[in-house]
């Protein structure tokens, strides 16, 4: 599948794989930005993309970034609708009780990830099947 691109800031770097057979292509700032201890930055990309009806994209966390440093994505996964046709932002948080961390352009600071997304409509319905798990959920064991 091509995914059409438009390049809005001169140094953008378009998504790449850094690996064949990688399902997340890395997203790259434009922008310096420093991240002091909580802070959250809405960092640049400097393109949009036009995603095809059915798929939407999912910015998440490089693993990296997290592990070494405290700095992941403060709403992830970030979703990107296939209607959107706005500049690809990553929002990132420093989750590092202590050190700043500093964005340069030109850094890899996240990962798309483009997966198809099937239609659906709710529908009111008066009870719901019943399942082995029943209601638990969130760590529960059910009980």
């Amino acid at each position: 599948m091509q995914i059409p691109v438009v390049r809005l800031h001169p140094d953008a770097v378009l998504p790449t794989f850094a690996h064949e057979g990688d399902a997340g292509s890395d997203l790259v700032a434009v922008a310096d930005a420093t991240l002091a201890p909580g802070d959250r930055v809405m960092i640049p990309t400097g393109f949009a993309m036009a995603l095809p009806m059915g798929y939407a994209g999912f910015v998440l966390p490089r693993s990296g970034l997290a592990a070494k440093h405290g700095v992941t994505c403060a709403n992830a996964p970030g979703l990107i609708d296939a209607g959107y046709r706005g500049e690809i932002k990553v929002a990132l948080v420093n989750l590092d009780p202590t050190a700043t961390y500093e964005v340069k352009a030109g850094d890899r600071i996240a990962q798309l990830v483009i997966l198809a997304v099937p239609a659906f409509a709710f529908h009111e319905v008066t009870a719901l099947d019943e399942t082995e798990r029943g209601v638990g959920g969130f760590g529960s064991s059910g009980a």
